[in-house]
């Protein structure tokens, strides 16, 4: 187990390695708050959901192992599950309540472990800026003490992109007395002011 658990994290390393430079040269982006993330314990790094590359901008950032919660979908497609797999995603079905797949998650969470969890629960189609959070994320971070880290991002993900960037934002700790509506609230919103950062730092030259 263990030694699968190792192989899995080497092939993550190695991905984020050889796609890191191709990433940063094909898209251009912008990132602020790198020095946010912490550098160990158990964390979830939360986005707001605009493109399947979202994942990327997080990881990117940080030298740090970290899983994606990813819809199932993703590892039924041929052309993608072998990215999703080495990266070591964890796979949820997002038509039920997927018991597996959350603790799975919990799991390597209360290992010292990061998590990247969209808490839209799937991309963000409309016109509104954010759609309404999922309890997932602060739950779990109030399940395990893990920290939350925000993170917004803006723009389009185009070869060599004039307005692609994010902003993560300080961390923060759901507490187990915490009302988790007041939180996923005030989560939301911090989420959206990160978005409108991102956006200003876009069209900074």
């Amino acid at each position: 187990m263990e030694k699968k658990k190792s192989d899995k994290m080497l092939g993550f390393r190695f991905l984020r390695c050889i796609l890191k430079p191709l990433f940063i040269a094909y898209y251009n982006p912008k990132i602020m708050g790198k020095e946010n993330i912490p550098k160990d314990g158990p964390i979830l790094i939360c986005a707001n959901h605009i493109h399947l590359m979202d994942q990327c901008m997080p990881l990117i950032s940080t030298k740090r192992v970290v899983k994606y919660m990813a819809k199932k979908e993703y590892f039924d497609d041929k052309k993608v599950s072998w990215f999703f797999k080495i990266a070591g995603c964890i796979p949820v079905n997002r038509q039920a309540k997927d018991d597996v797949a959350t603790n799975a998650a919990l799991n390597f969470l209360n290992s010292g472990g990061a998590i990247g969890i969209f808490p839209e629960g799937t991309r963000n189609k409309t016109k509104k800026i954010i759609q309404d959070f999922k309890f997932g994320a602060v739950s779990m971070a109030q399940k395990t003490g893990a920290k939350i880290v925000p993170c917004g991002i803006y723009g389009n993900y185009k070869f060599r992109s004039k307005n692609l960037a994010m902003v993560i934002g300080k961390p923060f700790v759901v507490n187990k007395n915490d009302d988790l509506s007041v939180v996923n609230d005030n989560f939301q919103k911090e989420i959206i002011r990160l978005i409108n950062e991102a956006k200003k730092l876009s069209e900074k030259k």
